[in-house]
């Protein structure tokens, strides 16, 4: 395997000198208040929404984990990569009323339509799941490309790598960070598409590729007992995680908040839908395409998430590997601004604000980069230990999210749905349905080390497909939402104004709708183009 020469370095450096130069660009414009350090100034156009959606989503994590989920052979996970059908639903569904409220935070939206308690909760799990999630296995992904890449001992990489995200985010706030994020989109989908071409030509094209490893191998729908990946578990697990983290996420719907209106922020939806098209013929085929020549005897890589790194090392030549090897940096700082800046706001707006609530902007943005830097210290102490990961990344990150999920999806869309859902079914729903997680989380560990009876109630709890747990959980916060929510009152209609669909405002039904028959027509097409990759990939 061929490391990086001088001129792939030379690439790698004018990226970073491009990179900061905007940052410090960015960093000039106005950062005193909240609205502009959190949501740069509500301010920012549809392509810039849409690269910073995609490039929040696609984080060094996703394209290390998603090409080894193509070597391992897991090729059902892709309806993972299918969710643009549900970065719509962010942009015509939940965007009006999130935007007509004027919240900075998600778990604000939770207190204006429910409570204070079902803030504090949200965001509280929030913060905390981000931490041990998003920050661990992003900086984790991002030691795997430096360490088989760069040639680079894992902590130096990664820790320099936090650093330098951590400077320009905590100065710049989101403004940098979706700035900066629409030039990583590029670099990003650039270098990894010229990985995808020339991986398929040295594996002898895609009809090559799929004569090698045969049709089945290609096949996303497996039969409904199939014990990794039930078919109709999948489908409904994938798409309630779809919901949670596409409408719903703190991480992903703070771009689209910083839109400059409605039609700015829906057109910024519709175009990070078509990015998210993307994924899977640029990051989870050369893993594929990795793992053919492997076959081969051409590469040589002991576990399916080195897939990536290895391909990009042995075949690109000089330059490109530089190219590609800044598009995978790109995707490591990209995610890790994104996530520092939301839980920067997470802990000013529903935290510190709320304790504070006299305090004034300048402390705030002040607040918000002390958190920032407490977030990128937690990220620093988790490197040694998401270092143990063992197995595929991309599934394992799937799982976690797979036990999340649930609770926060069903209350918001139950939220806005169904009026009479209330303060008290919305809080018994998150409470419960956490519960549940962090039960199955701590028998699962269990059940994997052995402590479990073979057979026993709590053995099978904790070893259940974490599929089938997905529509478990989502049953049950269903039915504790609902069956809560009748046995109290039904909230008064005064709560509910601008808040659900049947308590719209007189203004909203009257205004601007937002939206021409393009933004229809890119929509239908997107859905078209699901359509058919889920077709294209079956038996």
């Amino acid at each position: 395997m061929q490391l990086l020469d001088f001129m792939d370095w030379v690439v790698i450096g004018l990226y970073f000198a491009i990179l900061f130069g905007m940052a410090l660009w960015v960093m000039r414009q106005k950062t005193e208040n909240t609205e502009d350090y959190f949501l740069a100034g509500r301010n920012v156009g549809w392509f810039v929404v849409g690269s910073s959606i995609f490039a929040s989503n696609i984080g060094s994590e996703h394209v290390v984990g998603l090409a080894g989920t193509g070597a391992a052979g897991k090729f059902p996970l892709i309806i993972y990569e299918l969710h643009a059908w549900i970065v719509l639903i962010l942009g015509w569904v939940f965007l009006p009323f999130y935007m007509r409220s004027g919240v900075f935070t998600m778990p604000e939206f939770l207190e204006r339509r429910f409570d204070s308690r079902s803030r504090a909760i949200l965001s509280v799990v929030s913060l905390v799941g981000y931490v041990l999630t998003k920050v661990s296995v992003t900086i984790y992904a991002g030691g795997i490309v430096v360490s088989s890449l760069l040639g680079i001992e894992f902590w130096t990489g990664a820790l320099a790598t936090v650093i330098l995200t951590g400077i320009y985010t905590v100065l710049g706030g989101m403004r940098a960070v979706v700035y900066t994020e629409a030039m990583q989109t590029v670099v990003l989908v650039g270098g990894a598409a010229t990985l995808t071409f020339l991986g398929l030509d040295a594996a002898g094209g895609w009809h090559g590729l799929r004569e090698q490893l045969g049709p089945a191998f290609f096949n996303m729908w497996r039969p409904y007992d199939d014990p990794e990946f039930p078919w109709p578990s999948l489908f409904v697990t994938s798409s309630i995680v779809g919901v949670w983290y596409w409408c719903t996420d703190q991480y992903i719907v703070q771009r689209a908040l910083a839109a400059r209106n409605l039609t700015e922020g829906r057109r910024g939806t519709i175009f990070g839908a078509f990015l998210k098209l993307l994924p899977v013929f640029l990051f989870l085929i050369p893993g594929v395409v990795a793992l053919a020549l492997k076959e081969k005897g051409v590469l040589q890589w002991e576990r399916s998430d080195e897939a990536f790194a290895t391909l990009m090392a042995t075949i690109l030549p000089s330059g490109l590997r530089g190219l590609v090897a800044a598009g995978l940096l790109a995707a490591l700082m990209s995610s890790l601004a994104s996530v520092f800046n939301s839980c920067s706001t997470l802990f000013t707006i529903d935290i510190y604000k709320k304790k504070y609530p006299h305090a004034s902007e300048r402390q705030l943005v002040q607040v918000g980069r002390l958190a920032t830097i407490a977030v990128v210290g937690a990220g620093i102490i988790w490197i040694p230990i998401m270092s143990n990961i063992s197995g595929v990344l991309y599934e394992y990150l799937q799982s976690i999210q797979t036990y999340l999920s649930p609770p926060v999806a069903v209350v918001f869309l139950l939220g806005i749905f169904l009026p009479r859902v209330n303060r008290q079914g919305a809080f018994a729903t998150l409470i419960a349905g956490f519960t549940l997680a962090a039960v199955r989380i701590f028998l699962e560990i269990y059940a994997k080390s052995g402590l479990l009876a073979e057979g026993s109630l709590l053995h099978t709890f904790g070893s259940i497909n974490f599929l089938h747990f997905g529509v478990l959980s989502l049953v049950f916060c269903l039915a504790t939402a609902i069956l809560v929510s009748l046995w109290y009152p039904a909230p008064p209609p005064s709560q509910l104004e601008g808040l659900t669909f049947a308590q719209r405002s007189k203004e909203a039904a009257v205004a601007h709708p937002g939206y021409t028959w393009i933004d229809i027509a890119a929509s239908v097409m997107i859905i078209i183009l699901v359509a058919f990759v889920m077709v294209y990939f079956s038996a």
